[in-house]
């Protein structure tokens, strides 16, 4: 067979390999332990100006 020829066989293994659906996974959401911690308290000008000097 050259290149480029039309393989049926090939063709028709990957239509059924394409149209199978594997559902053999582990749908559960994972649970994460831990603590977030974060500091707040600044106003929305506090924080512009804080960034204002981060920018220059």
């Amino acid at each position: 067979m050259s290149m480029g020829s039309y393989d049926e066989a090939e063709h028709e293994r990957r239509e059924r390999k394409n149209s199978e659906v594997d559902a053999n996974f582990d749908d559960e959401r994972a649970e994460h332990d831990g603590q977030v911690e974060y500091e707040g308290g600044e106003s929305a000008e506090e924080l512009l100006d804080q960034f204002k000097r981060i920018q220059s």
